[in-house]
């Protein structure tokens, strides 16, 4: 079992920590450092800044939001990063949701599976350099069509001009849904679930695909060491409410139908109507202590480590732990490693 450190997003105030998180996470022996995005700090830069200051830790975005930038600019950032950082960066992508993609970003999210897939396919040819990109998808046709709004028809098809450092760049996909999940398993080198419970792997019966040996399945788990786990529990839920609550519309909210394929529908959707009519405090008591306790670490040491052993005997790969606790990291570094 690898760890990651999640650093995740800026949220009310730039966070500054991210040299000394990682250079610690680095010395204790963590495979990664990962970022995030939403509408504020974006995923790629504070990986650049941790990247000239470490020498063999992974950096993983996860997720960059496929709607933030066209694929010819993904593939030069990741193609950049990876190649200044010396083959350590990791492209996690992941659809977001129609309230960020419409709202923040101004793009359609109509067929989130059909832009997912065209991304990865002009990811590909633009590494690999083969030959001048051209592309005829939906979302992104290159060159850009002569008879298209606003085209002054003269695009023509263009090839990377720099050799990238690697031309198979690793692509982890961010999925919640089945057909999201079965295209991680057929086009990516790995999945980021939201959520996992290594309780319950059969969930999302992924023992019909098949799984190269290097394939990554990375999750990220609130870890919380504390005596009273109850009480312990309180910080998960209270990030449940938000995702299953406001991270999403009243009619399509993609983490409210996950806890609800998980089991707990009647209480995700109980959890969404408390949230969005202003009752959020009731919306985080009303998450299950047992759904929060079954995707996170909580607790003493001793219940922390006895839980491990149900991740270690799951399919993940790595267990990415928040990077904002420095104690945390350094214990289950003693714990995991």
């Amino acid at each position: 079992m690898k760890l990651g450190a999640q650093y995740g997003y800026w949220t009310k105030n730039p966070q500054l920590d991210i040299i000394p998180t990682a250079v610690e996470a680095e010395k204790l022996g963590y495979d990664s450092l990962w970022t995030g995005e939403s509408y504020s700090s974006d995923a790629f830069t504070p990986l650049a800044w941790v990247g000239a200051h470490t020498e063999t830790i992974k950096l993983i975005t996860g997720i960059a939001q496929l709607g933030a930038r066209t694929p010819a600019s993904l593939a030069m950032q990741a193609m950049t990063l990876d190649g200044l950082s010396g083959g350590r960066f990791c492209l996690g992508i992941g659809v977001s949701g129609p309230q960020v993609i419409e709202g923040w970003y101004g793009q359609p999210f109509g067929k989130p599976l059909t832009r997912t897939r065209e991304t990865i396919s002009i990811l590909r040819e633009i590494w690999e350099r083969e030959n001048p990109v051209v592309s005829e998808g939906s979302f992104f046709p290159l060159p850009y069509p002569r008879e298209a709004p606003h085209s002054w028809g003269l695009g023509k098809p263009l090839k990377l001009i720099t050799q990238p450092l690697r031309s198979n760049i690793p692509i982890l996909l961010g999925a919640e849904g089945p057909k999201n999940i079965a295209l991680a398993f057929e086009l990516c080198q790995g999945w980021i679930p939201l959520y996992f419970s290594p309780e319950r792997p059969d969930i999302f019966d992924i023992s019909k695909y098949a799984i190269p040996p290097d394939f990554e399945i990375a999750v990220n788990v609130n870890v919380n060491i504390c005596d009273d786990v109850e009480e312990g529990l309180l910080l998960q839920k209270a990030i449940l409410a938000f995702y299953i609550g406001g991270m999403g519309a009243h009619e399509r909210n993609f983490h409210t139908e996950l806890m609800g394929r998980m089991g707990y529908e009647r209480e995700a959707k109980n959890i969404q109507e408390l949230f969005l009519s202003g009752k959020r405090n009731e919306a985080i008591l009303a998450v299950p202590s047992a759904f929060a306790d079954e995707i996170s670490l909580v607790g003493p040491k001793e219940r922390i480590e006895e839980k491990l052993t149900l991740w270690e005997d799951s399919p993940v790969t790595t267990l990415i732990v928040g990077a904002n606790n420095l104690e945390t990291l350094r214990s289950m570094a003693e714990l995991t490693l």
